[in-house]
């Protein structure tokens, strides 16, 4: 099956530790990723999830992972990425992966994120112009987060 990316990246004024730390902190990723909940085991074989939506026994929207690379302050990858909508599955099969790479820079981190395995079918465009959005809006509200609480 042909697949798509997404890759998208982000200079923030934080050290590759504190930047990492974003990336597995639950309490952090409610604020970036402005999700109602967050779990993190912060392991290789450890598992990262999200849920969106007020109502914790029927959220929004889900997204659990396993995480496959652990390398702390460089690199986080998630694998075995699965994503669930309250309105029902997705009308397509993926094995999607995101890996977020940390960076140093003069004056802080870059932090890199690349989604891998969206279907390149026309079935799966909708899904992937919305990650496209999506992401680019996170990195954003990342780079907030960062700046309001770490980098002054």
């Amino acid at each position: 099956m042909e697949t798509r990316s997404i890759e998208r990246e982000v200079e923030v004024p934080t050290t590759p530790r504190q930047t990492f730390e974003l990336l597995i902190t639950p309490s952090a990723i409610r604020a970036w990723w402005s999700v109602a909940r967050a779990i993190v085991v912060p392991r290789a074989g450890g598992f990262w999830a999200a849920t969106w939506g007020a109502d914790e026994d029927r959220p929004d929207y889900v997204m659990a992972a396993t995480i496959e690379v652990f390398e702390p302050l460089r690199r986080l990858v998630l694998g075995d990425y699965r994503y669930a909508a309250r309105t029902g599955a997705l009308p397509f099969e993926m094995d999607a992966r995101v890996a977020f790479e940390v960076r140093p820079t003069g004056h802080g981190s870059l932090l890199h994120v690349c989604q891998t395995g969206i279907p390149a079918e026309a079935v799966a465009d909708e899904y992937h112009a919305g990650c496209e959005r999506g992401w680019s809006e996170t990195l954003r509200a990342f780079q907030r987060h960062a700046r309001a609480t770490l980098g002054g």
